[in-house]
């Protein structure tokens, strides 16, 4: 059974130069240790590493790690910040590289699409061009330019992607109220801030009636769904006893929950147990973060690995091979 990453990503030059230039709120600043960082209101969240940007070292370390495949996805903030121009040429930037990155490695690279959301008709079109250009999904954060990814603007593209039956990757980003939280010390934008980003993404489309109108999507919620496998029987429990918690859906929110897939990006045994616990084995798909500070392709499949062997095979790339049709 190959073993697929759905969770690892890459930069482009480009990409990083519209950022730097047009970014906003998000300024490139150094952070200890020597590294430079996207921040957002003072806070680092996205640390810059050499192999964001190097295919040839990234097929090295897929090799010593055992990784047959990696699905690539742009990281956040993804592009959503700028103008609709802007936008769609740092989407366009990070997608064409990818292109050409499958291209010259076909046996071990596909990729996601990033699109700019937060320009719904810029997106569809880039969306069309992505995916006649090779991309097997699409890639979106946790919230867009400060929007619920759910939200009934962006609907038109779901509706695409809900006809094209694409996984969406839902990555985490810095959430609403960094600085009202105090995010900016100790990294807790992304060791605390990105998981909760991804819960409440997916509890608000899941209250929102979200998946009972774009049955087809499939959702990989990111970082084994935050704190979502621990808290789904709390959303069922306030189900049950608020009626304000039934106005649009009927069903209990674990039943939504179990439909969606997950990655395997935990870093204890015990976390990856609750994932498989909630969704079944053939809904987590291995992932690693690389090349992030704290991706570890190894580190990720060694606890994929000492699960029993048929939910071992199934998370390591039978699920992937099933959702992404490769």
């Amino acid at each position: 059974m190959a073993v697929i990453d759905v969770h690892t990503h890459m930069l482009s030059e480009r990409w990083i130069s519209l950022l730097s230039q047009h970014g906003g709120r998000y300024t490139l600043e150094g952070v200890p240790g020597g590294q430079r960082a996207v921040h957002v209101s003072g806070a680092p969240f996205m640390t810059l590493t050499p192999g964001m940007l190097d295919y040839e070292l990234r097929i090295r370390r897929m090799d010593e790690a055992g990784v047959d495949l990696a699905i690539i996805s742009l990281t956040c903030p993804n592009v959503f910040w700028g103008g609709p121009e802007v936008s769609l040429e740092a989407a366009r930037a990070s997608n064409d590289e990818m292109a050409a990155a499958q291209r010259a490695w076909p046996d071990r690279i596909r990729w996601l699409a990033s699109l700019p959301w937060q320009h719904p008709n810029v997106a569809l079109g880039e969306l069309k061009r992505s995916v006649a250009r090779g991309a097997v999904g699409v890639m979106v954060l946790g919230n867009v330019a400060g929007r619920p990814p759910g939200d009934p603007a962006f609907d038109p593209v779901w509706s695409e992607i809900d006809r094209l039956g694409l996984p969406v990757l839902l990555h985490p980003t810095a959430p609403a109220g960094v600085e009202q939280l105090d995010l900016s010390a100790y990294n807790l934008v992304a060791s605390i801030g990105f998981p909760m980003d991804t819960t409440l993404a997916v509890a608000r489309m899941v209250m929102d009636g979200f998946f009972d109108r774009f049955p087809e999507v499939k959702l990989i919620a990111s970082h084994g769904g935050g704190a979502l496998p621990y808290l789904a029987g709390r959303m069922d429990q306030w189900h049950r006893s608020f009626e304000a918690c039934r106005e649009r859906i009927q069903r209990p929110p674990s039943d939504y929950l179990r439909n969606l897939w997950y990655d395997a990006v935990v870093y204890e045994r015990p976390a990856l147990d609750l994932c498989l616990k909630l969704a079944g084995r053939d809904r987590v798909l291995y992932g690693s973060d690389y090349p992030h500070n704290v991706g570890d392709m190894a580190g990720c499949l060694a606890r994929v690995d000492s699960l029993r062997p048929t939910t071992a095979a199934a998370v390591r790339g039978g699920n992937a091979e099933r959702i992404f049709k490769l």
